[in-house]
């Protein structure tokens, strides 16, 4: 039966060479990583073809090998490339339709980065029921933001950073928390469904301050208490503590609405 291998790009898709030379692989990954050994793919070395601008065109010799007792009906995998400095220049893909057992593919994968390639890491991205199982549980990256940004942020009560910040999350049930100074902590719970895309977003907004909001005119910003106002003094409580404050230092003043117990 004739083998169909494509390799999907970002910039495109290019169509499986089946006759490329036998040279020694560069780099070896087998895959999964731990357990038994089900698919082995060989890269040869990073050949430059064509460049234009900042952007240069590689040809990669790949060998896929079916080391699994069974036929591999299909299987996907994203490929990242990078460069010397570990930092990520390229994304592609591989897709193998149909092979069997023992047997070994040859096609030539073509690629565009914004760099010279060194190194590669495969990902799978869908696989046949009968072999998610040696895959790693399926993630989806997601942006989180707040309003106003800025907030620490948690995910299952694990810090994750200050917003806006991208995080991955797996299926199932997830808590983000948000915390800022000078507002009001939030949380919002999310369920990441089984075929949920990656790419989306949420933005949280942190609601009403807790406390006033004091600008100087130096460009200093307190977040407190005011405790009272003259015509020439300013008492602020700023973390339990009373700051008194010139009346001509304070530039603006934000009052957050409070409940005032009745006077008798």
């Amino acid at each position: 039966m004739r083998q169909l291998i494509c390799v999907l790009l970002a910039v495109g898709v290019t169509i499986a060479v089946v006759q490329a030379k036998d040279q020694p692989p560069v780099q070896v990954i087998t895959w999964p990583p731990t357990g038994t050994p089900i698919l082995r793919l060989s890269f040869a070395k990073f050949k430059e073809v064509s460049s234009m601008g900042n952007m240069r065109s590689f040809m990669i010799d790949t060998v896929a090998e079916n080391l699994w007792s069974k036929r591999i009906s299909h299987i996907d995998f994203a490929v990242y490339l990078y460069d010397k400095n570990k930092v990520r220049i390229a994304d592609g893909g591989i897709s193998l339709r149909d092979v069997s057992p023992g047997q070994s593919v040859k096609f030539q994968t073509m690629v565009s980065a914004s760099g010279t390639p060194v190194s590669l890491e495969i990902a799978p991205v869908s696989l046949p029921e009968e072999l998610r199982a040696a895959g790693p549980p399926r993630t989806v990256t997601l942006i989180v933001n707040s309003v106003p940004q800025g907030a620490a942020l948690k995910l299952d009560s694990n810090d994750m950073g200050i917003t806006p910040k991208q995080i991955r999350l797996g299926v199932g049930k997830h808590v983000l928390e948000f915390s800022k100074e000078g507002f009001n902590t939030g949380k919002f719970p999310l369920e990441i469904g089984p075929d949920v895309a990656s790419g989306g977003s949420i933005s949280y907004e942190l609601g009403t301050a807790a406390h006033d909001t004091i600008e100087l005119r130096d460009g200093t910003v307190l977040t407190g208490d005011l405790e009272s106002a003259s015509s020439t003094e300013m008492l602020v409580r700023v973390a339990g503590n009373v700051q008194h404050l010139n009346r001509n230092q304070v530039k603006r003043i934000l009052l957050i609405e409070r409940d005032i117990s009745p006077q008798p």
